[in-house]
């Protein structure tokens, strides 16, 4: 049987995938400034936290989107508990890091210390699951991944 595929591809090769970096990225990289805030104070990297957390809602949407695709298009895909599990911790993270924001931007740096900090490393925890369980989805399902000619 054919591995299951994604739908959303570029060239066959598959979307979600390629923008997945980004939104992890820039997560985690909130929660560094959040440590270096913590240690110096400096209010550039308060400043640097929100613009992290925008980008990586913007950029977690677009990868939510192209995800959703490729589980709403192949059946086997659905049928795998791992992209559940892959999926609802991933829209948790993102809610999350959505108040995260919303906190930082109505209260300023006062949101940070310690609820923002804690929230960032919530979220950066549940992504080390969430993209655990890609992995799984990839290398053990083999969603995604080309047949061999």
């Amino acid at each position: 049987m054919p591995n299951p595929q994604s739908t959303v591809q570029i060239a066959r090769h598959p979307i979600h995938p390629m923008l997945i970096p980004f939104p992890i990225a820039f997560f985690v990289a909130t929660f560094v400034c959040d440590l270096a805030f913590w240690g110096t104070g400096n209010m550039k990297w308060a400043d640097a936290t929100l613009w992290l957390l925008a980008a990586g809602l913007v950029m977690a949407a677009l990868a939510a989107l192209a995800g959703l695709a490729d589980f709403l298009g192949d059946r086997r895909i659905r049928d795998l508990s791992d992209s559940w599990w892959h999926a609802g911790g991933n829209i948790v993270a993102v809610v999350i890091a959505l108040v995260n924001f919303y906190t930082r931007y109505s209260e300023g740096t006062a949101a940070i210390l310690p609820t923002g900090l804690v929230l960032s490393l919530v979220v950066v925890c549940i992504l080390t699951f969430t993209g655990w369980k890609g992995w799984d989805m990839v290398y053990r399902h083999h969603v995604g991944v080309a047949e061999e000619p």
